[in-house]
C-alpha cells in the first residue's frame, strides 16, 4: 500500500518476464506509478481500481457480459458499462475491448452485416395497382414427372440473351492436338510412324543425303555439334558407296562433288537438322518395296529466336518408296494432305533442295496473308537411294509444323505456342477435326 521498491516486487514473480508484464498493466491501467523514496526507485498505488472507481474493472467486466450473454454485439457492451461509469469514452473502451480481442485472444469479435429493405415509390404503387403471389418452377426434377405434377405448374421464365458464367472445361493443347491430327491423316492414309535419335552422326544428317561436306548448313554457325565422334555403325559397303559417290558420282551418270570425302568428319555427333535422318536411316535397312512411313519429331538448328523462328522445334517428314511411283503420286499425296489439315487452296512451284530432284514447294492460300510456302518435296535423288540400296523411287516431303500451326490458329509470334498464357489457352477455338 505504501509502494515497494521494484527489486522487491518482482521477487513475487516467477521470473522477470512475468514482473515487467504486471508492471506494465498497472502503469497502463492507472493503478500504480514510479516514485523516488529515499533515492529508490518504488512502485506506489493510485488508490484508482478503474479510471477513477475503486472495485470495478472494465477488462473482467466485458468478460462477465459476454460470459453471461454467450453473444452480444459491441455497441450494446459499451452501454452496458457505460451505464456504470458515464464518465468513460467510446474510444477508451473500444480500446480495452480490442486488448481483449487482438492481443490476449480472451474475446472473440466477429462483424456481422445487417441489411434492411424498404419498399420504394414505385413498389408502393405497384402494391396499389393489386398484386398476386405464386409458385414458379426452376427446374424439371424426376418427382415432378413421375407424378405428373408438372402440369399444374407454372414454370420460370428464362432470358437466354442474359450473360451467363463462362465455362472453361479441360481439353487438349491447341499445339498438341495439330499434332495429333496430323498423325490421324497419315495414318488413316496407311502410313505407319517411325521414330529416331535426336543425336544423330553427320553421316546419316548430311552424307547420306549428298549434302557435301563443305557446305555451309554443316557449319557450326547452323548446326548444334556435341563435340564429340563415334564410329559408324554402317556397313563398309555403304561407308564406300558414299564416299564414291561424294568424290566421283559411283557408279551413276554424276560427277559427284569431286575432293576427298573424309570419314572422320562423318562421325561427328550432332542434334539433328531435320527428321530426314531418321527416314533414310529405315530406308537403309528396309530397301524392299513398299516402304510407307513418316516421322513427326524434335529438330535443332542454330536460329536467332524472333516471332517466326526457334532454335528447337517440330517437323513432319514422310516417305512413299515403292515400284512405279511418280512425281504426281507426290503431289496428290500432299494436296490430300493439306486438304484434310483445312486448307483447300493448293499450289506447287518449282523448287530447289540438295537431296531431292524434281523438288517442289507447298504454298497454301490464306485470305489474310496470300500465298505462303508450307513446305518441300521432291523425289530422293540417286545419289541418296543408291548407296543405301533402294533401287526404287521414293517420294519425300517435310515441313515445319509450328508455321502451320500458327496459321490455324491465327497466331503471328511463334513463341505463344510455348507459353503458359492460361487465358489463350482457354479461349482458343477448337480446330475442326477433318
Amino acid at each position: 500500500k505504501k509502494g515497494a521498491p521494484i527489486v522487491e516486487f518482482k521477487i513475487l514473480f516467477h521470473d522477470d518476464k512475468e514482473a515487467n508484464i504486471s508492471t506494465s498493466w498497472l502503469l497502463r491501467k492507472g493503478w500504480a506509478r514510479f516514485a523516488e523514496q529515499d533515492g529508490e526507485k518504488v512502485l506506489t498505488p493510485t488508490g484508482n481500481t478503474s479510471w477513477g472507481h475503486p472495485g470495478y474493472n472494465v477488462d473482467e467486466e466485458f468478460l462477465r457480459i459476454a460470459r453471461d450473454e454467450g453473444e452480444v454485439e459491441e455497441n450494446t457492451a459499451i452501454i452496458k458499462i457505460k451505464e456504470r461509469i458515464p464518465e468513460l469514452s467510446d474510444k477508451s473502451l473500444k480500446s480495452v475491448l480490442g486488448d481483449l480481442v487482438r492481443k490476449r485472444n480472451l474475446v472473440a469479435h466477429n462483424e456481422v452485416i445487417k441489411r434492411k429493405i424498404t419498399i420504394t415509390e414505385a413498389g408502393q404503387e405497384l402494391v396499389s395497382q393489386g398484386i398476386s403471389v405464386e409458385e414458379e418452377i426452376a427446374q424439371l426434377t424426376p418427382e415432378l414427372i413421375r407424378t405428373g405434377s408438372w402440369r399444374a405448374c407454372k414454370f420460370k421464365t428464362y432470358d437466354v440473351n442474359l450473360p451467363s458464367k463462362e465455362d472453361y472445361p479441360a481439353k487438349i493443347h491447341p499445339y498438341q492436338r495439330i499434332l495429333d491430327m496430323m498423325r490421324r491423316i497419315f495414318t488413316e492414309m496407311g502410313f505407319a510412324e517411325i521414330k529416331g535419335d535426336l543425336i544423330q552422326s553427320a553421316f546419316w544428317n548430311f552424307d547420306a543425303l549428298f549434302v557435301p561436306q563443305d557446305h555451309p548448313a554443316r557449319e557450326m554457325q547452323d548446326t548444334f555439334y556435341l563435340g564429340a565422334r563415334k564410329p559408324l555403325d554402317v556397313s563398309d559397303e555403304v561407308i564406300r558407296n558414299v564416299k564414291e559417290m561424294h568424290e566421283y558420282g559411283g557408279t551413276l551418270n554424276s560427277t559427284g562433288w569431286g575432293g576427298e570425302w573424309k570419314k572422320e568428319l562423318g562421325e561427328e555427333l550432332l542434334l539433328r537438322t531435320h527428321t530426314t535422318a531418321v527416314t533414310l536411316g529405315y530406308l537403309a535397312s528396309h530397301p524392299e518395296p513398299p516402304v510407307k512411313v513418316f516421322c513427326i519429331d524434335r529438330v535443332y538448328r542454330r536460329e536467332t529466336i524472333d516471332p517466326t523462328h526457334l532454335p528447337e522445334f517440330d517437323q513432319l517428314e514422310g516417305i512413299v518408296m515403292d515400284k512405279g511411283v511418280t512425281f504426281s503420286n507426290l503431289l496428290g499425296l500432299l494436296a490430300t494432305f493439306y486438304k484434310k489439315m483445312g486448307f483447300p487452296s493448293i499450289r506447287f512451284r518449282p523448287g530447289y533442295f540438295p537431296y531431292t530432284e524434281p523438288s517442289v514447294e507447298v504454298e497454301v492460300y490464306m485470305p489474310e496473308h496470300g500465298w505462303l510456302e508450307l513446305g518441300g518435296a521432291g523425289i530422293f535423288r540417286e545419289e541418296v537411294t543408291k548407296p543405301v540400296g533402294v533401287e526404287y523411287p521414293v517420294l519425300a516431303w517435310g515441313l515445319g509444323i509450328g508455321r502451320l500451326a500458327m496459321l490455324s490458329l491465327g497466331l503471328t509470334d511463334i513463341r505463344d505456342l510455348y507459353r503458359s498464357d492460361i487465358d489463350w489457352l482457354r479461349k482458343t477455338r477448337i480446330l475442326r477435326q477433318p
